[in-house]
């Protein structure tokens, strides 16, 4: 199964991290934490990935181009100009860079990858984001569903919209503003079958709206409950926690 990752946003709330690269690459212990979000989806045998650029997009591309190189022994022969590889301690991911604008919305920057997708299920998620998700048991949840979609849900504070759920795990209603009706969150890691594609209509469609709201309307929008661990990284205050975290070894998204 292949996992999308959309990295093209700006990132204006991180904008002293920002103003030089784009977010999912701004480091958390040393790693971007985009690089966090892939080694949750490998700890559960998911190493196919697509990662949808668009802000400073050529700074994540040159980040993996090099990563192979930097995550191995080596020596260099200068008088020969040749490279010997000794050990590798890199992961055995396949990425595909996709260049979907800069100013492409979520829904948009999906449906550019749609090629890429060959009609299969794939997950989905969001380049800011970590948590101890159990992406095997959401795929197996989505499954059971039988629905278009799966988004994963968590319970946490005000700051973000509120999704009302039924008894069956469908969402009823998708809302990106605060209500009373629930305390249940989009936290992203989605499962979506290719059916997704025929509600996007262009670069300026954004997932959370029109796609998704449809796709409660209708019935097809199951909600996976984690009630583990889940932190963004939406400010600079987000960054410094998760960063304590990581130095701490509190660091529960930490799978691998």
């Amino acid at each position: 199964m292949k996992a999308v990752i959309l990295a093209g946003g700006y990132g204006t709330r991180l904008k002293e991290e920002t103003e030089i690269r784009p977010k999912p690459m701004v480091e958390i212990g040393g790693y971007p934490i985009i690089w966090h979000i892939m080694k949750i989806y490998f700890h559960y045998g998911i190493k196919d990935f697509i990662i949808c650029l668009g802000y400073k997009g050529n700074v994540i591309k040159e980040y993996f181009y090099n990563y192979f190189l930097n995550k191995s022994d080596i020596t260099m022969d200068m008088d020969k100009n040749n490279i010997y590889i000794h050990n590798s301690f890199c992961e055995s991911w396949k990425i595909t860079f996709v260049d979907t604008g800069e100013g492409t919305l979520t829904g948009g920057r999906l449906k550019r990858v749609e090629n890429y997708i060959n009609n299969e299920t794939f997950c989905l998620t969001y380049g800011d984001a970590v948590g101890n998700i159990n992406i095997k048991e959401l795929i197996e949840f989505h499954k059971k569903q039988k629905t278009w979609a799966t988004l994963t849900t968590v319970n946490i504070p005000e700051r973000y919209g509120y999704l009302n759920l039924d008894s069956n795990y469908k969402v009823l209603k998708f809302t990106e503003k605060p209500t009373k009706e629930s305390n249940f969150i989009n936290a992203g890691f989605f499962v979506f079958e290719p059916n997704i594609f025929q509600l996007i209509q262009g670069d300026m469609t954004m997932l959370e709206k029109e796609p998704l709201e449809e796709l409660s309307r209708i019935g097809q929008l199951s909600a996976y409950q984690h009630k583990g661990f889940w932190h963004p990284m939406d400010t600079l205050k987000d960054k410094i926690e998760l960063e304590k975290l990581w130095i701490s070894n509190a660091n529960l998204w930490k799978l691998w």
